[in-house]
Order: C-alpha cells, then sequence, then structure tokens
C-alpha cells in the first residue's frame, strides 16, 4: 500500500493513535486526532511539552495509525516526524497552519478561531507531519 491509497481513507478517519520512542527505547503511544495532509500524516500536540514531544524531538521515528469508527478498518503511516511550532515558523504562517491542519484532522471549522489561535499559543502546540515511509493497513 503507499500513501495515496491511505489517504482518502484518513481524510475521513480521524481517530488516531500515535507510537514514539523514550529515552530509554521503550515504546509510547498516545490516542490523537489525526488527518492527511499535503502527503503526509498530520497531527496536532495540543501541549507542547508532553512527553510525546519530547520523544519526537529526540527521535523522530513515528507511527500514525487511524482507524475507522469500528475499529475494523484501519491504516499505518510510518515515517519520520517534522515538528512545527511557534519557534520555528513565523508566527502568521503558523497559525494558519494550525488552523489548516485542525480542518484536516477533523473535517469542521472551529466554532471560534480567535479563541483557537489564544489557546495554541498559550498550550505552545505542535504541528506534526510524518512523511510516508512505510504505509500498509487493513481498508475495508
Amino acid at each position: 500500500m503507499n500513501f495515496e491509497d491511505a489517504r482518502p481513507f484518513m481524510e475521513k478517519n480521524h481517530r488516531g493513535v500515535i507510537t514514539t520512542y523514550q529515552p530509554n527505547g521503550a515504546m509510547h503511544t498516545s490516542i490523537v486526532v489525526c488527518g492527511a495532509y499535503q502527503g503526509n500524516a498530520a497531527f496536532v500536540i495540543v501541549r507542547g511539552k508532553s512527553a510525546k514531544t519530547r520523544n519526537l524531538r529526540r527521535d523522530p521515528r513515528c507511527t500514525v495509525m487511524a482507524v475507522d469508527n469500528d475499529w475494523r478498518s484501519h491504516t499505518v503511516v510510518e515515517g519520520q516526524a517534522q515538528l512545527l511550532d511557534y519557534r520555528n515558523t513565523p508566527a502568521e504562517e503558523y497559525r494558519a497552519l494550525l488552523r489548516e491542519v485542525f480542518r484536516a484532522c477533523g473535517d469542521k471549522e472551529h466554532p471560534d478561531w480567535e479563541e483557537y489561535d489564544q489557546a495554541m499559543v498559550k498550550q505552545d502546540a505542535v504541528v506534526v507531519f510524518v512523511k510516508p515511509e512505510n504505509v500498509y493497513g487493513m481498508l475495508r
């Protein structure tokens, strides 16, 4: 399977589980809201100081698994994570990117974009793109 096969599924199914690696080599899994964005698996880490953020900054290997509502179909994207935040992206560009990825991971508009923008700054949110290196799953 390639990412183009998985992309439509990820555009419709936003429940996800990610795997990162802890300093001792053990895996760390987290539930996320995910999607597809410009040829990558994508998600937002709402709290920039989280374990998954620290893990990805140290070791960018990441797996994103998107599942459908009844957990019968899934797709997995393995690859290297790219982290974008206010420290490495111009503020206005990052604000727009956060909104675009929010839409890609939920197919909806936020009811109050100004409130969302403020919350993302306060929480030090991080956008994560995972460049597909290996894609597989069970799409029904």
